[in-house]
């Protein structure tokens, strides 16, 4: 059942599904989407799992305060949604801009984490000029206008090709981001710089990528691991940068993979 709650000065919709005494296993959107972005994954981890998702700020039904924004806002929502929930630890997965959060709490905020999986994202994003035209794209034409270019960065054109229902989907996540929820995260997206910050990330890691991915490289999740001690890696064939959807099976089976072997319980 979705929810709302206040949490660091503003409205958060959240909702748990699977087992309520399992540990917690959260999850955290990409730019333009919401919670349900992660559905394929709920019937394989709600087997063992504690499922929390939630609306990052800007997106979904959560509020879209004025922003800009930055990724150590971002995380801070985290902390106070958990703090407000009462939930001590997590297993925090995110992706793309999800992934960009865990990584500042990662390095900030361990205490909070028992594990990490970073997917389909990256510790800097090119360039700024990119990001400024398409926040400039949203200002004066709306989020919809992003829509086709989003889609052939988010999916390969094999996935394309096939009309998948998900697609649709997610083309409507898209259509619905709020302007200014746009805007506010993708200034902090665009200007993120993290990549000296990921050698404090000391809890279990795992990079997940989609070997297509245009958006979040292999090249660019290599730089992940290289500066996270210990990080596992994984590269997810005909896949682009929503491989959670595209290549669901696969993606489960690297998640379920990881968090069962840091989760005793699961």
């Amino acid at each position: 059942m979705i929810q709302k709650v206040k949490a660091n000065g503003m409205s958060v919709v959240y909702r748990f599904d699977g087992p309520q005494d399992a540990p917690v296993v959260m999850l955290s959107n990409s730019l333009m989407s919401d919670h349900t972005m992660w559905d394929p994954q709920l019937p394989v981890l709600t087997k063992s799992f504690r499922v929390l998702r939630y609306d990052t700020r800007g997106h979904g039904a959560s509020d879209a305060p004025p922003g800009p924004y930055t990724i150590k806002l971002l995380a801070e929502d985290v902390i106070a949604l958990l703090d407000v929930l009462k939930i001590d630890k997590v297993h925090f997965a995110g992706l793309s801009m999800g992934g960009m959060i865990g990584q500042f709490l990662g390095a900030n905020h361990a205490d909070r984490l028992l594990s990490l999986l970073l997917c389909d994202t990256a510790s800097e994003m090119p360039t700024l000029e990119m990001w400024s035209d398409r926040i400039s794209t949203a200002e004066t034409k709306g989020v919809p206008a992003l829509v086709d270019g989003t889609l052939k960065r988010w999916f390969s054109p094999p996935f394309l090709a096939t009309g998948d229902p998900s697609i649709e989907k997610v083309a409507a996540m898209i259509r619905t981001t709020s302007t200014v929820g746009y805007v506010g995260c993708a200034c902090a997206v665009r200007d993120m710089s993290q990549t000296a910050i990921l050698s404090k990330i000391k809890v279990p890691t795992i990079i997940i990528v989609g070997e297509d991915d245009p958006a979040c490289t292999v090249e660019q999740s290599r730089v992940l691991q290289e500066h996270i001690e210990g990080a596992d890696m994984v590269v997810l064939k005909s896949a682009a940068h929503l491989s959670n959807i595209e290549q669901t099976e696969a993606f489960n089976a690297a998640v379920m993979t990881f968090l069962t072997a840091q989760s005793p319980r699961a």
